[in-house]
């Protein structure tokens, strides 16, 4: 049962493609290949007839930058998650060709973010509501302890689907919404927009910190030990995006040392995260292992996804979830 709607991305304009044969890689499964047929799709096994390539596999660039490589009639490529980090090799070369010789990109943006972001909301209330750290201690506490996110200032990194559906989770707690991301176009139900290159400002008054922003060199460790010493002691931080974006031994100290209140964190840096590491055995630390998003939640929200750009390909619309292979998302 398919019991999320994806989230319309914001648009990035595209060449006119020409339509043609569909080929799914590096393997078939009948859900995806149901959606290429539903949408309209012709299948056929990779060659030089193949005019679009779905890619199935999270992994694999070397692979599917291979076969870009010999089949250069490609032009237009999908990929399977929101997050293309995976794929910077394959983007970076893409990135080197002819604009007009270049693949059009596109990914799952926005299509995960409902539970993505229901998630980041789980972890927001659990850690402000010390949840962590009364589960470990496993007895009946003393005081009765824990923080409320009604009407908190609440700083959101990255505007994309999962940050733009976030801020819509909060409405009925009347937080105070500032979202920073790369532009300044205003998000609906958040009170101010920034910059990235103005976030240190906003974070001594931040009563949480979702990180929801795409990974790239430049945002890695964009929370970093300078960030978390800005941040209020009562402040928690959240990331649903990519571990690199959080520098994890920096994140331990802060915790560890009482200059951050809680940290929730569904990704990190390696993955599997180490499990001799210290966020772990912290207190006021809640891991949950990349779970966010399940298959059973993803997959047919990717083949809607899949369904959806197959038509929009072989009629001559806008492509969803066009990937800036400059920028890397």
């Amino acid at each position: 049962m398919n019991q999320h709607s994806p989230v319309v991305p914001e648009k990035l304009s595209h060449p006119k493609l020409v339509g043609g044969p569909l080929s799914l890689a590096p393997f078939s499964e009948e859900l995806f290949h149901s959606a290429v047929v539903e949408g309209g799709g012709e299948i056929m096994e990779v060659g030089p007839a193949t005019r679009g390539l779905v890619w199935l596999s999270p992994s694999g660039a070397n692979e599917l930058g291979a076969i870009l490589d010999a089949q250069p009639q490609i032009e237009w490529l999908q990929l399977p998650w929101a997050g293309v980090d995976a794929f910077a090799s394959v983007l970076a070369h893409i990135a080197t060709m002819p604009v007009d010789k270049r693949p059009v990109v596109t990914s799952a943006k926005g299509a995960y973010s409902e539970p993505v972001a229901e998630h980041a909301l789980a972890l927001t209330l659990a850690c402000m509501r010390e949840f962590p750290r009364k589960a470990r201690d496993a007895h009946w506490q003393e005081q009765r302890s824990g923080l409320s996110l009604f009407g908190r200032h609440v700083v959101v990194i990255g505007a994309g689907g999962v940050g733009r559906t976030f801020v819509e989770l909060l409405a009925p707690f009347r937080a105070n919404v500032t979202m920073v991301r790369r532009g300044n176009k205003s998000v609906p139900g958040a009170q101010a927009t920034i910059g990235v290159d103005d976030l240190d400002s906003v974070l001594p008054h931040a009563d949480v910190v979702v990180v929801a922003a795409a990974a790239t060199e430049s945002t890695r460790h964009l929370i970093g030990a300078r960030q978390l010493a800005l941040m209020p002691e009562h402040s928690v931080l959240i990331n649903i995006a990519r571990g690199s974006l959080v520098d994890a031994d920096a994140l331990l100290d802060a915790l560890q040392s009482g200059r951050l209140f809680g940290a929730g964190l569904d990704v990190m840096d390696p993955e599997p995260f180490p499990s001799e590491h210290g966020l772990w055995s912290t207190n006021n630390a809640l891991i949950t292992s990349h779970s966010a998003d399940t298959p059973d939640m993803t997959r047919p929200l990717l083949a809607q996804r899949v369904r959806g750009n197959v038509e929009a390909y072989l009629n001559g619309l806008d492509l969803l979830g066009v990937v800036d292979v400059e920028a890397g998302y």
